[in-house]
């Protein structure tokens, strides 16, 4: 196996916990406009594809509804000021992305968050440890497109063969498939074991510190 010196980490249920404030995001915006709320399993079940798909999948009739553009553009700005409310790293990643580090692996972000907010939660959260963080925008695609992985590639001057890619969902596992990266899934997230395998992760983890007992080859 190739020798690696590049973890590029999805966000949302890989390295943070961010279902309650995404949920809670939701909800407002759909109590505002008079929608049944949703459940956390539901909100669970709906996000990995970007923001506009949450949006999409929450609101009655989806992008058919009148106003679909208001809730996603209100969810953004709702979402902006409240996503640090509850949200938390899982057990063990900040052990995990400090050891890394100390390791002097090459640590990217790259989710299908906004890119601002997955700019300003990385920095919140794993300031110290991952410099390179990269979410939707204009100029990036949304997984599973690999133009993420791509550009963080580029900006930490590292290449395929070096990287794995982690994340927890089977977008994460054909972002990983489509930019030529090895696949860790991570069963701590928001899609369980049976999704990884059939999407054809090339490992599955149960634990952030079992991911060293792959870099190791």
């Amino acid at each position: 196996m190739e020798s690696f010196d590049t973890v590029i980490f999805d966000m949302d249920g890989t390295t943070l916990n961010t279902i309650e404030d995404l949920s809670d995001s939701v909800n407002f915006i759909l109590t505002k406009y008079g929608y049944p709320n949703r459940t956390l399993e539901e909100i669970k079940s709906f996000v990995g594809n970007g923001v506009a798909n949450l949006i999409e999948r929450s609101i009655p009739d989806g992008r058919n509804n009148p106003n679909f553009e208001n809730c996603l553009s209100e969810y953004k700005d709702y979402y902006r000021d409240n996503m640090q409310n509850k949200t938390a790293p899982y057990d063990g990643i900040i052990e995990l992305l400090r050891e890394l580090r100390k390791r002097n692996y090459k640590l990217a972000i790259v989710s299908n968050k906004f890119d601002k907010a997955a700019k300003e939660l990385n920095t919140k959260y794993f300031g110290g440890c991952i410099d390179v963080a990269i979410g939707e925008s204009e100029n990036v695609k949304k997984k599973p497109a690999p133009d993420g992985v791509f550009k963080a590639l580029k900006e930490l001057n590292s290449t395929p063969k070096k990287a794995v890619y982690v994340g927890d969902s089977e977008v994460d596992v054909k972002t990983a498939q489509n930019a030529g990266l090895i696949c860790i899934g991570v069963t701590w997230g928001f899609r369980d074991r049976k999704v990884l395998e059939k999407m054809g992760a090339d490992f599955i983890i149960d634990k952030p510190e079992e991911l060293f007992n792959i870099l190791k080859g």
